[in-house]
């Protein structure tokens, strides 16, 4: 008797579930059917990144950098599927060479970007960087997998959530990597990744009055709309670079706090 393969659904994944499109469409790339995102997805997600972000935040510079550290290991095993979903095993490994990367700077952040400042009275000045919140991320179009990876991992480790409109040509290495978010130690909610058409999910995001920032490297076009939307609430917009690495991705994505307190005699 001939076996019929059981092709795998590719949906979205929102608070460390994998929820079908609540509007139940999908459209097709990479020769397979995703799931097409909605308003209603974005509200959905950004929801369920902003009930995380707190408890991320408040969790140890240490701790963070060790569920970083544990994503790149799931990224590893998943090796064979994330090759066959990229532009092959190079991208792959430099993807999680990355996010090791960033994952060592989770306990530097706050002595390589804040400070204490001299003051002219007595009074002890420091600046301390503190995460923005919940951040939106337009991924790049390629390459898909070091893209997405390179724009997220410098927004959650210092503490921020993310909701990740993946590449919409080639989204598959998102989703992919959405399993190994699933299976890491990483808190639901804290990276949210939707599939579907940019110039339907971007606008919403932007102007979102619960986002705090967002990155606009792969918005293709929209730019100048997305910043029109998100100077409705002040959000930050930042042109992030979808295939490097530095410790000013990281900065983009935090505020500086300046707190002064007197010198007790």
């Amino acid at each position: 008797m001939a076996r019929i393969a059981v092709n795998k659904t590719y949906k979205l994944y929102i608070g460390g579930e994998f929820p079908r499109s609540e509007s139940g469409r999908s459209y097709e790339a990479e020769g397979a059917n995703v799931a097409r995102a909605s308003r209603k997805d974005v509200r959905d997600a950004v929801g369920e990144a902003r009930a995380a972000q707190s408890g991320w935040a408040s969790r140890t510079a240490y701790n963070r950098g060790q569920i970083l550290y544990r994503l790149a290991e799931m990224m590893e095993a998943r090796r064979d599927l994330l090759v066959g979903h990229c532009d092959g095993a190079e991208e792959v490994d430099a993807a999680i060479d990355r996010m090791v990367w960033y994952a060592g700077w989770a306990d530097k952040i706050a002595q390589a970007l804040g400070s204490s400042n001299p003051v002219a009275g007595p009074y002890f000045n420091f600046t301390v960087p503190e995460p923005t919140g919940v951040v939106g991320v337009l991924c790049a179009e390629a390459p898909s997998l070091q893209g997405i990876v390179s724009q997220i991992a410098p927004v959650i480790v210092s503490g921020n959530t993310v909701v990740a409109v993946a590449s919409e040509s080639r989204p598959l290495a998102a989703v992919e990597l959405a399993e190994a978010l699933a299976t890491s130690d990483l808190p639901g909610g804290v990276v949210n990744v939707l599939t579907g058409t940019k110039d339907e999910l971007a606008p919403w995001l932007a102007g979102h009055m619960d986002v705090n920032a967002i990155d606009v490297s792969g918005a293709d076009g929209q730019i100048e709309e997305l910043e029109r939307l998100a100077a409705e609430n002040v959000k930050r917009v930042v042109r992030g670079d979808a295939d490097g690495q530095s410790l000013w991705a990281i900065a983009d994505f935090m505020e500086l706090k300046t707190v002064w307190h007197p010198i007790g005699r």
